[in-house]
């Protein structure tokens, strides 16, 4: 739950996938609760599990179900597309699933609008982890709020200590290498000088002079 808040928190929609066969769990109820109330827009739901459920009617009454959760959490339950998928059978290549997966994208496609990025303003990106890479030195992770960053440009790390300063020399999205991070990415910042006990989650990262700390 707490890896899925702090996730949730940066999403612009979101993918509730239910199982056929079980029904909304009661984490599935507590996903779209904490959903709501971290402010995810938009929701769909992918029906996993569909080709298990023979019958017709269990699926209608499965999807009935999930309607009404989404319903009283103050999504809109009764037009929330809901997509009944085989996760496993799309990656068996059964071309009938791997249509159904299909869909469901093409339902993101049509209901999670592209987002508007702070892309002009100074950059700034809360910390959510922080690691050692042996032989590189510390990389911080977490989403880009909002502007631009280049690599080997200069960044301040601010909060929760006094602010320091330092260069980022590497920065990386999804396993690959960047020249540059945009407002709405994930990403990792190798950071020079700084020490894995230097810096911490719930301190950001901002352009020089951007941000003044406040302290009692």
């Amino acid at each position: 739950i707490k890896n899925m808040i702090t996730g949730a928190a940066q999403m612009d929609g979101a993918i509730l996938v239910v199982a056929a066969t079980d029904g909304p769990m009661a984490q599935t109820r507590e996903h779209v609760l904490l959903a709501r109330q971290v402010g995810v827009p938009y929701l769909l739901v992918a029906l996993n599990k569909s080709d298990m459920v023979d019958d017709e009617e269990l699926l209608d009454l499965v999807e009935m179900e999930v309607r009404e959760l989404l319903s009283a959490q103050g999504f809109d339950g009764d037009d929330a597309p809901v997509v009944r998928v085989s996760g496993l059978k799309a990656l068996e290549g059964d071309p009938v699933w791997v249509k159904s997966i299909e869909d469901l994208m093409e339902a993101v496609d049509e209901n999670v609008p592209d987002p508007i990025r702070d892309k002009d303003k100074p950059f700034l990106m809360p910390i959510e982890d922080v690691f050692t890479i042996t032989g590189r030195g510390t990389v911080v992770t977490g989403r880009a709020e909002r502007g631009t960053l280049a690599i080997n440009s200069e960044v301040e790390i601010v909060g929760i200590r006094p602010v320091q300063k330092t260069t980022v020399t590497g920065i990386e999205m999804f396993h690959k290498q960047l020249d540059e991070a945009w407002a709405g990415e994930n990403c990792g910042l190798l950071l020079r000088g700084l020490k894995r006990d230097d810096v911490e989650r719930g301190q950001v990262v901002v352009k020089p002079g951007s941000i003044t700390p406040h302290t009692d």
